[in-house]
């Protein structure tokens, strides 16, 4: 009873510091967010210029960040190969990298910015306390949760998206007092500090019948096309520019100017940036342009396969709940129930998180979303097969079933495996 205690003093004590960091640091990068977004949108004409900010940020991070360009993938093989610690200049590099990004109109989120400063912090703690292997990896856990969790002012999901992303299909139960001590500690620390977060509206109950079910098993196929197709366009241009374009410099140049291409092609700037305006009128406009969600995915994949720092989560969110909008009023859904089912399910496929973002949709959307958000995120998940907009995450099982697998292996290496597998069986 008495080493219970002491683990759970020390698990909540972890988390507590970890929760206070990483809320800290949220309020700030959201508070700077919002006020480079609100410049940015009175002030159009400073698009032109990311091709010039893709190169000094190029510059500097060719200088001084070319040990943090892996981002959420570094932390995820931090977790799991315990190397050298995540540098601390990860968290002010990356909060500066993506103010800019969205300052100069880059297509980016911030789950990606908030939980590489959660992580990096942690890390210093960890290297600071001179703590054991498996206690470092409850912290870096715990930064993401924290950092997760209170950014979009949702510490369960964020809990569970910490414990699920780790290792795809398990979740990880050793860091859970610490990981949910820090997300709902980051999210008070958040709140406290002065921050709003997006309000959502709340859809109506709908009962599920059979006739419902097949409509979103079709639902999760369409989600999971889409996020497959996110995952492979933004790893395609990532290869072909680092091979033809070896310079950080101007290949976020390049980038730069692509967007500014697409930008003034399309005519509008709601692809630039987060796109919250976009995201909720998809709740409610039964006019929205039918490919809505497919010019944000190429802006997304654009702006960060060339380099430039944010996050996936928020443009993915765009995608789905624009591409639930029309799905919904193709199959006579609701429009606040469809695209609220399509902004959690598209990130759930694309990051492997089906639980995370189901409890995601009930934190941000009320219980009315459940039991929809979850047929739909599972069966997304399920089709998006082993990939990943998080290349680094392990994964023990195989999707689609059989054996456990000899060792933790990367996703993407699950794929090889997997077509191995199927040719044995044949």
């Amino acid at each position: 009873m008495l080493q219970q205690v002491r683990a759970f003093v020390q698990w909540t004590a972890d988390g507590m510091v970890v929760g206070l960091l990483s809320g800290g640091a949220s309020a700030a990068f959201l508070a700077l967010l919002d006020l480079v977004t609100a410049w940015r949108t009175t002030h159009p004409g400073v698009v032109y210029t990311l091709p010039l900010a893709g190169i000094i940020l190029g510059l500097v991070y060719t200088k001084w960040g070319m040990s943090i360009l892996g981002g959420n993938n570094l932390v995820l093989n931090t977790v799991h190969e315990a190397g050298s610690a995540l540098p601390i200049r990860m968290a002010p590099m990356v909060l500066l990298g993506t103010v800019l990004t969205h300052l100069f109109g880059g297509s980016a989120g911030r789950e990606g910015t908030a939980v590489q400063m959660g992580a990096s912090l942690a890390d210093a703690v960890a290297y600071r306390w001179h703590v054991t292997p498996e206690r470092r990896r409850g912290l870096l856990v715990a930064g993401i949760a924290g950092g997760f969790g209170s950014v979009f002012g949702t510490p369960i999901a964020g809990t569970l998206f910490a414990l699920e992303a780790v290792v795809v299909g398990r979740l990880h139960y050793d860091a859970l007092v610490p990981a949910l001590v820090a997300a709902l500690l980051g999210d008070l620390v958040t709140r406290s500090l002065g921050i709003v977060h997006t309000a959502y509206p709340i859809p109506a109950v709908l009962p599920l019948t059979p006739l419902l079910l097949g409509t979103w098993i079709g639902f999760g196929l369409a989600v999971a096309l889409v996020s497959s197709s996110f995952i492979l366009l933004t790893d395609l241009l990532k290869t072909w520019l680092q091979r033809w374009v070896p310079s950080l410099p101007l290949r976020m140049a390049l980038g730069g100017s692509l967007v500014v291409c697409l930008w003034q092609g399309l005519g509008t700037d709601a692809y630039l940036g987060l796109g919250l305006p976009t995201i909720l009128r998809a709740f409610t406009d039964p006019h929205l342009p039918l490919m809505t969600f497919l010019y944000k995915l190429v802006c997304t994949a654009v702006t960060l396969s060339a380099g430039f720092m944010g996050g996936e989560v928020t443009p993915l969110f765009f995608v789905g709940a624009t591409l639930g909008n029309g799905l919904g009023r193709l199959c006579g859904l609701p429009l606040d129930l469809a695209a609220g089912v399509g902004l959690a399910a598209t990130f759930a496929a694309a990051a492997n998180t089906p639980l995370a973002l189901s409890v995601m949709a009930v934190e941000l959307m009320g219980a009315a979303v459940l039991p929809h958000v979850v047929i739909v995120a599972v069966v997304a998940y399920l089709f998006t097969g082993h990939r990943s907009i998080y290349p680094a995450q392990r994964i023990a099982r195989l999707k689609h079933g059989g054996a456990p697998l000899p060792q933790l292996v990367p996703l993407r290496e699950a794929s090889a495996i997997s077509r191995n597998t199927t040719r044995h069986e044949e």
